[in-house]
Order: C-alpha cells, then sequence, then structure tokens
C-alpha cells in the first residue's frame, strides 16, 4: 500500500481540506477541477471520486463544528429531504445512460465550468450579500423558509451528483437568504453538515456505476482530515479579506480553464453509416 501513496495527491487533498473546514466551500468546487486540470482525471472518475472524498471529509468537519455546537439540525434535516431523493433520482438516470461517451463528458465539463463561475461570483459578493441580509426580516409564515429549504436541497442534490459542486457556496448563499438572522458559522456548519449525507449517496451511488478510483481516494484522504480539522478549528478567525478574494480567483480561474477545455475538446455527433456503393456489373 505504500508504494500507491502520493505525496501530490495528499498535499491536494491536505489543502482543499483546509478550505472545506474554514469556508464550507472547496470539496467540489476546488478538488474536481484539481484533479481534471492538473491530474488529467476522467470528468466522471473525478467527480465520482471527490463526493466520497467530500463525504469523509467533511464527516471530520461536521463533527467539529457540532462539537462547537455551530450546527443548525432543522436546517440540515430540511435541505436532506430535498438533496438525497434528488440524488437518488439522478444517480439512477446516470446507471440508465450507462458507459460515459465523449458527449456526456463533455456536459459535464461544460455544467462544472458553469457551477464554478456562479460560486466564484457567490464567494466575492458573499459580504455584501450578507450585510444585505442582516437587514432582512425572517420569512412569514415560516413554512415558507422550510420549503425554500427542501427545494434548494433538491437544486443541490442534482447539481452535486452531476458534478459534485453545488453544496458549498451556492448552498450557503441561499441560506443566508432564507434565515437571514442566522450567524454566518451556523451556516456554514449547517451546510458542512448537511453535504455528508448527500456527498454519502451520491458517491456510493458512483461507485456502483464505477467512477470512483480507490487509490486516489485514500491518497486524497491522507492530507484532507488532518486539513479540515485545522480548517474548523481555525474557521471563526479567518482573515476573509484575503481568504475570499483569493478563493473567488482560484474558481474564476478553473472556471476559465474547464471552458478552454469544453471548447478544445470535440463534440462528437452521431454520424450516419456511408450508404452502400454498388460497382456495376462487368
Amino acid at each position: 500500500m505504500l508504494h500507491q501513496i502520493d505525496a501530490l495527491h495528499a498535499f491536494a487533498g491536505l489543502f482543499v481540506g483546509f478550505l472545506v473546514g474554514m469556508t464550507g466551500v472547496g470539496g467540489g468546487a476546488l478538488m474536481t477541477p484539481v484533479l481534471v486540470l492538473l491530474f488529467g482525471v476522467s470528468p466522471q472518475t473525478a467527480v465520482g471520486t471527490d463526493l466520497l472524498y467530500a463525504a469523509i471529509t467533511k464527516i471530520t468537519g461536521s463533527a467539529v463544528h457540532g462539537w462547537r455546537d455551530t450546527v443548525e439540525w432543522p436546517i440540515v434535516r430540511r435541505l436532506a429531504l430535498g438533496s438525497v431523493p434528488a440524488a437518488i433520482l439522478t444517480i439512477a438516470l446516470l446507471s440508465m445512460i450507462g458507459k460515459p461517451s465523449p458527449n456526456t463528458e463533455h456536459v459535464t465539463l461544460f455544467g462544472l465550468a458553469c457551477l464554478l463561475a456562479v460560486t466564484s461570483l457567490t464567494v466575492i459578493f458573499r459580504g455584501w450579500l450578507t450585510r444585505l441580509t442582516a437587514n432582512l426580516d425572517p420569512l412569514r409564515p415560516p413554512l415558507k423558509a422550510t420549503i425554500g429549504t427542501i427545494a434548494l436541497g433538491a437544486v443541490i442534490g442534482v447539481a452535486v451528483s452531476l458534478t459534485s459542486v453545488g453544496a458549498g457556496a451556492i448552498g450557503v448563499t441561499v441560506l443566508l437568504l432564507l434565515y437571514p438572522r442566522l450567524p454566518l458559522v451556523r451556516i456554514v456548519g449547517s451546510d458542512i453538515a448537511h453535504a455528508v449525507p448527500l456527498a454519502l449517496v451520491a458517491g456510493f451511488g458512483h461507485w456502483l456505476i464505477g467512477d470512483v478510483d480507490g487509490v486516489l481516494l485514500t491518497n486524497l484522504l491522507i492530507g484532507s482530515i488532518p486539513g479540515v480539522i485545522a480548517g474548523s478549528l481555525l474557521s471563526t478567525h479567518a482573515p476573509e479579506k484575503i481568504l475570499r478574494p483569493l478563493l473567488a480567483t482560484v474558481l474564476a480561474v478553473s472556471s476559465w480553464q474547464l471552458f478552454e477545455k469544453v471548447a478544445a475538446t470535440p463534440h462528437t455527433a452521431a454520424t450516419p453509416a456511408p450508404a452502400p456503393v454498388h460497382k456495376p456489373k462487368q
């Protein structure tokens, strides 16, 4: 087993795990493009492996947030009520489609690039959004917030199952609008806790399909577990004025690189079989 340990993969896991614990962003949004762009992993394998990586990493992160009492468990349950069934249906659809083709990889890369661009914007404007929502009143009746949270979970479930991106920045941003009086640290803690069942379900589904690299997953976890513990413990002391612009820049560059990869990847289309050639009789 020792000869299969890859220091670069472990360091990537450490870096991303630290960001996951500190900001609630980073699991799919950073690791999947790193695997695709830097390590040359196929999009489907990157998504499947990253989902199980994110699940195990965020189990550690959510344990730390739970220990520090920064998790709103009713919100976690509402999100999971929408996300888990949506993830199961999405994985079932992927299984029916069968073995990934160049066309499905093309769609995966394009969806990943789009979600990374959106995530970059949410990271940049989260501070402004936090100040804006501080002046908002909670949704009345509370049932509106409950329904909105379940619907948000369903959207995240589909997005995460297809691209491994969505549970972090997008989830946190919408939760700020749904629960404006809740402190950001509790929003982040709840989002990380919700990502655990979602990533486990979606990751296990990808494993059944055959989209998970076990050796790669092990190497990523070697670094990510200590990284997410450190990040979660330091989350209340994060230098946001430095960290958020840097994180947004990394996400934007990753999105741009993926768009370029999509443009450079030939999009194959079904071509009709050539018509038979009839030779004249001699």
